[in-house]
């Protein structure tokens, strides 16, 4: 015969189980019914076609190639929630899009940040422009600063900074895009963990 302790801390966690399978259920119940994002058609990148966007990953890449030749690499992942709680999409989404003329190997960079406005708009700023030399040459003559674009007093050049993305199609309508596309795969991952968690705290027949 078992002891009556053993017994009762076998009690409360099948108590406890219950319990957390109850609240696993209802979120799930949750997600499936609001569907925030689910329920949106996705939206075209323009040129752009996905070259990474694996399932158990949180980012995505994206490439396209420019008339000029030009390579265009972006790549993304969500950050933070917002203090707006009236934007269609709560969190922000980091970008790094990475420029690339033909025949040469250095590149710039622009880290950019796409966030939801108020109403169903989106928009990017861009913080930080860096020139990344080719790896063939001598990384202290050729690697110039990186700009802080808005400790930057130029107002054209920042003017002329966004003009450069949005030539290459990063504007605003990708940036919508961008972020509809990353709240969803969070959301399909988070509801594909709540079955997971659910089917490890279900009890046994």
């Amino acid at each position: 015969m078992r002891k009556v302790p053993a017994i009762l801390r076998q009690a409360r966690k099948a108590i406890g189980d219950l319990d957390l399978l109850k609240i696993v259920q209802s979120e799930i119940n949750h997600e499936l019914s609001t569907k925030p994002f689910q329920n949106d058609e996705s939206r075209s990148f323009g040129d752009f076609v996905v070259d990474w966007d694996s399932p158990q990953s949180q980012d995505v890449v994206l490439r396209k190639r420019c008339e000029s030749g030009e390579e265009v690499a972006v790549s993304a992942l969500l950050g933070v929630e917002g203090s707006n709680e009236n934007v269609k999409f709560p969190r922000e989404a980091f970008m790094k899009v990475g420029v690339k003329k033909p025949g040469l190997r250095s590149m710039l960079q622009f880290d950019c940040v796409a966030t939801s406005r108020l109403g169903d708009g989106c928009d990017f700023e861009v913080h930080n422009v860096n020139y990344i030399p080719s790896p063939d040459l001598d990384s202290s003559a050729c690697k110039g600063p990186s700009v802080s674009f808005f400790s930057s007093s130029d107002q054209k050049l920042q003017e002329e900074l966004y003009k450069y993305l949005e030539a290459r199609g990063v504007c605003k309508s990708f940036a919508d895009s961008l972020l509809l596309h990353l709240h969803k795969k969070e959301q399909g991952q988070y509801v594909e963990w709540l079955h997971k968690l659910q089917a490890i705290v279900t009890p046994s027949e």
